[in-house]
């Protein structure tokens, strides 16, 4: 893999103080190591200081401390390291427990015009959020307001509306459970299940289609599968920046004798080696070569390459040799006869031209998948940010039917999350199409009748404020406005609602783009001490496979006005629905409370609180890891058919994906800097094979616009400014740059079928050339 030096390039963004000088050099080789642990331990010790910081590394992801407010990788059961944390989570940990303060005399100097003109970089870096914040109506300066006054506005607002689908309540995935079930509790008891959430953006795609083939929207195996698998084949997914930890479970695997397979546009550094910094080897000698073969697949060419992947196993299936599980097809399978009938009638040379590969490196992914009687499908949104992202997760798992790679040890699918309690937000009923098993048993314990219709997801949610229909938006954590597609039309509909209101733990852009009024509600953060008038509160999360852990805060919190998630949740529904017949307070009291109505709600969580005092943690069940049952519409694992649907790309045109940068998390950036990437000093970069800047007639280095092209897009010209080209692997035809720098150039129409989830991962684009300033 090659780049070029830039280094003579200026880097632009929003702010011209944010502006740095561009070096840009070789990809690494290798990650983890010497250089993540000085990352982890400047940012610590730079921006929570050198002894509190220190403490809470120490108490990060260890049973009686807190879980990493970054993904949602688990940690091992029962045990854990010293040092049961990545670099990226440390990142998340220094940038919550920063001693800068965000308060009222910094909105009294910065007015919403002059913020907006600054990088998202910058408005993180401004610190903590310490008290209640007011934009009235017209005005362009927050001021102060106190809570009691802040949750009169909110609940007048409310109650004012016509009917209770006029509000929206988003969920990011930083929520805690017991936050999570009090607030869908709440809205459901308001009248609505208008409950939009980040995994609409994210890993919806995953949902449907296990949904639908499977039974179960969660992945299916454990930490332990993981490190036992003898195939792990790792699609669209980035696990040295965006799960740092998911390495040692992959060094695991490697030292077990399993294969790995990478499958990405991009030769991710993560999977190459890894150097364990926990190990003498990680420090001084050279790691741990991981991946087994790299199949460099051309953007949205997932679903030819797993077609050929299915092709190549059932072509060598024969009587003498068999290499399907045909006893696990006929016993728990539906559909086969169909899909292998597609699948022969698929000609290898639409595979190698729907792919970007050959039949033969194929082939060699096959002989892989062969050799192995345990295997494992990795992925993350790399997959699920397509139009046709949820046939990429079905074929990913009728590929492992084949070989009855489900419900058994060592063997199933992965989906790994990207925040730390998004799959537990939907577990406690944060979702806009709830199951009518869940309304029937929240109906049961709280005595009332929830809203049956569905509501509304991310995308709805953005046109129904653009019609009016939506007049209020409360959102629990996240960055709205700045992690959707389309801002233009974000913006438009954002200042069509009378009341806009964002409870966070740092400044944000979707503080800045706003309705009628805005509110910003201080949150506490998952490193601080959460006490309400029973004590000293704990709070649960679940991660990507299904385990129940506890997360108790350690450090005094930033200002004595934060509140925590559950406290605002319990006053609001108080002032809101002060008669409804719930003890809203009882339970911000206790959060024991809460945990006993979820025991009583949801299957599996039975004896919540004395499972939590007792083991700290808990598995949850899963029918198809645990017993090979498939809550289908057919009662088995379907095969599904899914046609080769090649994007049209034009002449000149070149189709382009988003990404994450190392020194980011989700919309969230520490810096201008993606160390793996050899990037520094700027995000303003465009990752394009060199043949293909030769044949645009450009040069490495040279700044261009990108401009995006829809068909029957409305809007006219659809365009981001001044991003530096740079020379690097990836296939031709193809293009790369960071998210959400580029969410413009997608309109909120471009979704997924049948998830609705934005197609970040699919954008055609052309390149301009434009004066360097």
């Amino acid at each position: 893999m090659k780049t070029s030096s830039t280094a003579d390039i200026q880097a632009r963004s929003f702010d011209p103080s944010d502006t740095q000088r561009i070096e840009i050099s070789q990809p690494k080789e290798w990650a983890a190591g010497i250089p993540a642990v000085l990352s982890a331990y400047k940012n610590v010790t730079s921006k929570a200081g050198p002894i509190q910081g220190s403490r809470l590394l120490f108490d990060l992801n260890q049973i009686e401390g807190f879980d990493c407010p970054g993904c949602a990788w688990p940690d091992p059961l029962e045990k854990r390291a010293t040092f049961e944390f990545c670099e990226n989570g440390a990142k998340a940990v220094a940038d919550e427990a920063t001693t800068k303060r965000a308060d009222a005399a910094f909105f009294a100097e910065h007015n919403v015009s002059k913020l907006r003109g600054k990088s998202d970089r910058w408005l993180n870096d401004q610190g903590r959020l310490v008290q209640p914040m007011w934009l009235p109506e017209g005005a362009e300066y927050y001021q102060p307001i106190d809570w009691p006054q802040a949750f009169t506005l909110i609940s007048e607002q409310l109650k004012s509306l016509d009917n209770p689908n006029q509000a929206a309540f988003y969920t990011s995935g930083r929520t805690g459970n017991e936050a999570a079930f009090l607030y869908q509790l709440f809205v459901r008891k308001f009248g609505t299940n208008n409950l939009p959430d980040c995994s609409n953006m994210c890993h919806e795609s995953s949902g449907v289609g296990l949904g639908e083939t499977i039974g179960v929207g969660k992945g299916t195996v454990s930490l332990e599968d993981l490190e036992h698998a003898e195939a792990i084949f790792v699609f669209g997914q980035n696990p040295g920046t965006n799960h740092p930890r998911m390495l040692s479970s992959l060094q695991a695997a490697k030292r077990q004798g399993a294969k790995i397979v990478a499958v990405n546009p991009l030769d991710e550094t993560g999977l190459k080696r890894f150097k364990n910094p926990q190990e003498i080897s990680g420090v001084i000698g050279s790691g741990t070569a991981l991946r087994d073969l790299y199949l460099p697949v051309k953007i949205n060419g997932d679903v030819a390459l797993l077609k050929g992947l299915c092709k190549a196993l059932i072509e060598r299936d024969s009587d003498h040799q068999p290499v399907l599980d045909h006893q696990f097809i006929k016993q728990y399978c539906h559909g086969f006869d169909a899909f292998k009938a597609d699948i022969e009638q698929t000609t290898w040379l639409d595979i190698e031209q729907g792919s970007g590969l050959t039949q033969a490196l194929i082939q060699q992914a096959a002989d892989i998948a062969c050799e192995s009687k345990k295997t494992i499908c990795c992925w993350a949104m790399g997959m699920t940010q397509h139009k046709n992202a949820v046939a990429n997760i079905q074929l990913m798992t009728n590929f492992l039917m084949l070989q009855g790679n489900l419900g058994k040890p060592g063997a199933g699918v992965c989906p790994v999350r990207g925040h730390s309690n998004v799959q537990g937000d939907r577990t406690m009923g944060i979702w806009e199409k709830p199951d009518p098993e869940f309304l029937d048993a929240l109906a049961k314990e709280f005595a009332f009748n929830p809203p049956r219709d569905n509501g509304v997801d991310a995308v709805e949610t953005v046109h129904g404020m653009q019609k009016g229909q939506i007049k209020v938006l409360f959102a629990l954590g996240g960055n709205f406005f700045r992690a959707m597609p389309d801002h233009q039309a974000n913006d438009q509909a954002l200042t069509q609602c009378e009341l806009t209101v964002q409870v966070s733990t740092k400044l944000n852009r979707s503080h800045l783009h706003t309705g009628k009024q805005a509110l910003i509600l201080p949150a506490l953060g998952r490193t601080e001490i959460d006490t309400q008038a029973s004590g000293i509160q704990t709070i649960t999360v679940e991660n990507s496979m299904g385990v129940i852990q506890t997360s108790h805060g350690k450090i005094p919190p930033a200002s004595d006005l934060l509140k925590s998630e559950v406290d605002i949740i319990a006053e609001l529904a108080q002032h809101t629905l002060p008669d409804d017949g719930i003890d809203w307070l009882a339970m911000r009291a206790d959060y024991r409370l809460i945990r006993d109505h979820i025991g009583n709600v949801i299957p599996g969580f039975e004896d919540f609180n004395h499972r939590i005092d007792t083991l700290g943690e808990f598995v949850l069940p899963n029918a198809v890891r645990d017993a090979r049952q498939f809550a289908t519409a057919t009662g088995k694992a379907n095969f599904v058919v899914h046609d080769i649907e090649n994007i049209d790309v034009p002449k000149g045109c070149l189709l382009m994906m988003t990404i994450r940068s190392h020194d980011q998390f989700n919309t969230t950036v520490y810096t201008n800097n993606d160390r793996y990437r050899g990037i520094h000093g700027t995000r303003k970069v465009l990752f394009i094979s060199k043949e293909d800047i030769a044949d645009l007639g450009l040069t490495p280095g040279q700044h261009v616009s990108i401009r995006s092209h829809w068909p029957n897009d409305k809007v006219a010209l659809r365009e981001v400014s001044d991003f530096a080209l740079v020379e690097y692997g990836i296939p031709k035809g193809c293009a790369a740059a960071y998210y959400p720098e580029t969410n413009d150039l997608i309109p909120i129409g471009s979704v997924a079928d049948k998830s609705n989830t934005p197609a970040y991962k699919s954008i055609v684009i052309s390149l301009h050339a434009t004066e360097v300033s």
